[in-house]
């Protein structure tokens, strides 16, 4: 007889504080559950975008790249799966800041282990609820142009059909995510190329007029995507044109 095992929930555990980072993941571990680490912010891009996990758990003071900012990176290319700040910043701003960007829930330090191990159970099972549900696709709107960001199709405002490469989708997630917000170039390269070595500013600019030549009526004086001059860029959302 075969008995079948179920396959272990891997977690990675973000935490540049050593003594802590191995508790932590000792503990995880005695629950049964698999555990990567990293202790650093691109570290941790690094490894979000090489390998499948079912609960991210980040700090946000961490070494080369906050965690607010590797949260952002990681919900630009990954919405559904939970991420748990546990951390040391606990004023009710910066609970607020970390779960407008994305995060499921915020813990902070010192904390109960007992409390903890239920809120990482909890966001699991949830998660695993969730995927049960695949039908939810994930399309946004604005003029007569049309994103869908689960197959990378789109329409323009000709009418046509096209596809988006990775790098034009999740720089329209963000800018639409930070709607009528300023975004910067430098948070573009962070959220956007994360780990990856840098594009000169030249090569966003190329970018933003591809998306100017997919979606504007007139890409030289833009509706949607504005240029702000020596900041970055800022997404403008009109109504839905009938």
């Amino acid at each position: 007889m075969i008995r079948k095992t179920a396959l272990k929930q891997r977690i990675l555990l973000v935490e540049d504080e050593e003594n802590l980072r191995d508790a932590v993941k000792m503990n995880l571990e005695e629950e049964g559950y698999e555990v990567d680490i990293a202790a650093t912010g691109t570290q941790a891009l690094m490894r979000a975008n090489n390998a499948h996990y079912h609960l991210y758990i980040l700090d946000v003071m961490l070494p080369e790249m906050d965690g607010l900012v590797v949260c952002q990176g990681i919900r630009l290319k990954d919405g559904n799966t939970p991420i748990l700040f546990l951390t040391a910043k606990d004023t009710s701003q910066d609970k607020i800041a970390g779960l407008k960007i994305g995060a499921d829930d915020y813990l902070t330090k010192p904390f109960n282990l007992e409390e903890f191990l239920l809120r990482v159970r909890s966001l699991l099972k949830r998660n695993s609820s969730a995927n049960g549900d695949s039908s939810a696709v994930s399309i946004f709107k604005f003029g007569k142009n049309q994103i869908n960001f689960d197959t990378l199709q789109a329409i323009g405002v000709k009418g046509q059909e096209f596809a988006l490469s990775k790098k034009e989708v999740l720089i329209l997630k963000l800018l639409i995510e930070k709607k009528n917000t300023v975004v910067s170039r430098n948070h573009i390269l962070q959220s956007v190329w994360g780990y990856e070595v840098f594009p000169n500013s030249r090569s966003i600019d190329n970018f933003i007029n591809s998306l100017r030549h997919h979606f504007e009526t007139d890409p030289s004086s833009p509706e949607y995507f504005h240029s702000v001059r020596g900041i970055g860029y800022r997404f403008t959302e009109k109504a839905i044109e009938e």
